[in-house]
């Protein structure tokens, strides 16, 4: 009889935010190390560093085919990257886009998107292979354990763990990448300064940023333009922080009759994308809401050419101010944020660029100390057989008789190797003799049985010698190299000099100190203009005598009119107890049949969430004060200075949870107000019994209203002023409601 115990289950207790702390922690130091930030090393992050490797992998060289991406894609997130495979491609794509990288890494066949925004074509269309640069100084010498290899996620493969990158990559290509609680932005650099820059300080590792930057003057994004702050490039480049300002190149042309036109060439590298298009729609903006009259058209010429944005001008047009303009009002100038941070010994540092050379020439001597030991222990693995295989051809006569006088193999190796003649038949004593002094290594044994007989030919031989030669000069070259700090610099410096001669480019971004772009802006004319909005919320502003001439039609067809300056703002007051402000200028001006633009579009009122209340200008009510009065019949009078305010949208006054506000308007203090309830409630009181407060109190009570009950209107009563209004088909004269006092239920009709 067997009996099966069950386990008994183990329960740990732990306190929770110490669980969560700890899991964030992890979670947070691998989006640091291993997806959002660059290797100081190689320069690259994680899912590019095994894409490239993947294409390494599966030998799609740069003089080889194209294959298609989605192998690319779908080989690399089943070896290397288990992320999705939208962040492969993204990377892949952006290997390959000569608009985003100083030097392109992969080379893309089709649809890799465009300058302007376009994406790429899906990844079953597109094709890709290593460019030359990335498999000569990225991916060369990664048969010569110049690297660690590590498991993959699954532990069935093996993956460097950095690539042995020649070049400043880290400089060259610069990074973008958002981790937890950091960020890193690295710039692109030229090239050819980038080499130069790292020789310099291999001949003087004490330098400074101010002597590096002869080498190394500033960025050079991809999309040219020029930086407007050359003197602030000292300080960011010591300290790895701070911003860039970087304009779009703009050129002036002449045109028939008179006319000029801007046109811009480059673009600040932050504009690559979706913000080409929003510049335009920013242009457009600045002739729509008068703030240039000097624009006639703009038009998008840009192609495979180049960028190319033609902004025409009328004649007489100032064009050096609309360029300051559109530096001052638009993406055209724009800040870069730099913060050179990266993975520095599995922890990210922020440093500066000599610091960051720094560690790329120390990990190029790491590597050519790892590539040279590597290749001298193949040297000499080399100089052992050929000095076997010469030493054998010297006493070829005995080798073929021990042979023969073998039995097996191994009877011929160990008399090669120990000189053990046993069961070895030879014609002489001194055949035997001979044979018992051979004391070849077992690698020299090896290369003598699995030797050829043509081998023996003069000219083999001499051939073997040769070899022999250049093996023993390349051990004294290895030697000296791995022992010679100063040897090594000398290769490391004359392969760098050799890729810059060969992938070297001219600089494309100008450094310049130019001067803040300064807007000589129009006086505006201060004018008499009337405010008009419709039933549906459009709105617009014509002259007074245009509204003169049609006064009758305007006031039958706007729910509101109002006559201010141009310069004046207009109040919304909603019932959700909000005051937006509009900018009357920012209103259409034009003629009375004109449509207008909706609130909407030119305010933070929402129409689908609030109602007007009152509408009135600021200038006619800053010198006064307002009433407001709520559906809980709270009222409160504020001081009209307390609304002109900078922000476009404030709280007018406090409500309480269900409360909407019913009325605002502008009181002298001798008025009376009559408050009508749901249930046909009337109170009237003076207005003088309403005490002044904040905008931000709630108010106090006007009336007491019964369960369930509300105000549904509010009249406002001046000094002898008669009204009426209707109550289940009977007129009820307001002036004639006895003036009660504040906080009373009221009367019932």
């Amino acid at each position: 009889m067997r009996i099966t115990m069950k386990q008994e289950e183990q329960i740990i207790r732990t306190e929770y935010s110490e669980l969560m702390q700890k899991s964030y922690i992890d979670y947070a130091m691998s989006v640091i190390i291993s997806r959002a930030l660059p290797d100081i090393r190689d320069g690259l992050k994680p899912v590019q560093r095994r894409t490239l490797y993947d294409m390494y992998e599966l030998g799609i060289r740069y003089d080889k085919p194209y294959r298609k991406s989605a192998r690319i894609v779908g080989d690399t997130m089943g070896k290397y990257h288990p992320h999705g495979d939208s962040s492969i491609y993204g990377a892949l794509v952006v290997l390959a886009q000569d608009f985003k990288m100083g030097q392109t890494l992969v080379d893309g066949h089709g649809n890799f998107g465009s300058i302007e925004g376009d994406g790429a074509a899906a990844m079953r269309y597109t094709e890709a292979r290593l460019q030359k640069l990335t498999q000569e100084a990225f991916l060369a010498d990664l048969d010569k354990d110049v690297v660690d290899f590590v498991p993959n996620f699954d532990e069935t493969e093996k993956e460097p763990e950095v690539l042995p990158v020649k070049v400043p990559n880290l400089l060259i290509n610069g990074a973008e990448g958002i981790a937890v609680g950091m960020t890193t932005s690295i710039p692109t650099h030229n090239f050819g300064e980038v080499i130069d820059g790292v020789i310099a300080y291999m001949k003087n590792p004490d330098i400074n940023t101010e002597q590096m930057m002869q080498y190394i003057p500033g960025p050079d994004f991809p999309t040219g333009g020029v930086i407007a702050n050359k003197d602030e490039l000292t300080a960011i480049y010591s300290t790895g922080v701070g911003k860039i300002k970087i304009r779009g190149k703009v050129e002036v042309e002449q045109v028939k009759g008179g006319k000029e036109r801007l046109v811009i060439t480059e673009i600040p590298y932050t504009m690559i994308g979706a913000n080409i298009g929003k510049f335009l729609n920013d242009v457009y903006s600045l002739v729509e809401t008068k703030k240039t009259n000097d624009i006639v058209d703009i038009t998008n010429q840009s192609s495979k050419e180049g960028i190319r944005i033609v902004i025409e001008l009328r004649k007489g047009a100032d064009a050096a101010n609309l360029e300051n303009l559109l530096y001052k009002k638009t993406k055209l100038e724009d800040t870069f944020g730099v913060n050179m941070l990266a993975v520095v010994d599995g922890r990210p540092e922020t440093m500066g660029i000599v610091p960051i050379i720094r560690h790329h020439v120390n990990f190029q001597y790491e590597l050519a100390k790892r590539k040279y030991t590597t290749l001298l222990a193949k040297e000499l693995e080399k100089k052992e057989v050929q000095e076997g295989l010469i030493h054998a051809c010297d006493v070829i006569d005995l080798i073929i008789e021990i042979l023969r006088g073998s039995a097996n193999v191994k009877m011929a190796r160990a008399c090669l190797t120990e000189g053990i003649i046993e069961g070895i038949a030879f014609k002489s004593a001194q055949s035997q003799k001979d044979a018992q002094s051979l004391r070849f290594t077992e690698r020299q044994a090896d290369a003598i049985l699995e030797m050829r007989l043509y081998k023996l030919i003069g000219l083999e031989i001499e051939a073997l010698m040769k070899e022999h030669e250049k093996t023993l000069a390349n051990i004294a070259e290895y030697n000296e190299i791995l022992s010679n700090r100063a040897a090594m610099a000398k290769v490391i410096i004359r392969e760098l000099e050799a890729y810059k001669k060969e992938y070297g480019r001219p600089r494309r971004t100008v450094i310049d100190n130019l001067k803040e772009a300064v807007v000589e802006e129009k006086k505006i004319e201060e004018m008499d203009v009337v405010f008009l909005m419709d039933r549906f919320g459009y709105a617009k502003t014509i002259d007074v005598a245009a509204y003169e001439r049609n006064r009758e039609a305007a006031d039958a067809e706007n729910r509101y009119v109002l006559t201010c300056k141009n310069t004046d703002k207009i109040c919304i007051f909603t019932n959700k107890g909000q005051m937006h402000l509009l900018k009357v200028l920012d209103l259409p001006f034009g003629k009375f049949r004109d449509k207008g633009t909706p609130i909407d579009n030119l305010s933070n009122y929402n129409s689908s969430e609030e109602n007007f209340v009152y509408i009135t200008n600021l200038g006619a009510i800053c010198n006064h004060r307002l009433i407001f009065g709520t559906k809980t019949a709270m009222l409160k009078i504020v001081d009209g200075s307390e609304f002109d305010v900078a922000k476009r949208t404030t709280a007018a006054t406090k409500l309480t949870d269900g409360d909407e506000v019913l009325f605002v308007h502008p009181v002298a203090g001798n008025e009376t107000i009559v408050m009508q309830s749901e249930r046909d409630f009337f109170l009237r009181i003076a207005v003088d019994t309403i005490p002044e407060k904040k905008k931000g109190a709630v108010g106090v009570r006007g009336m007491r209203l019964a369960d369930g009950d509300a105000l549904t209107a509010i009249h406002l009563l001046g000094e002898g002023e008669s009204a009426q209004t209707e109550v289940k088909g009977k007129p009820v004269m307001l002036n004639r409601l006895h003036v009660a006092g504040r906080d009373t239920k009221g009367t019932k009709k």
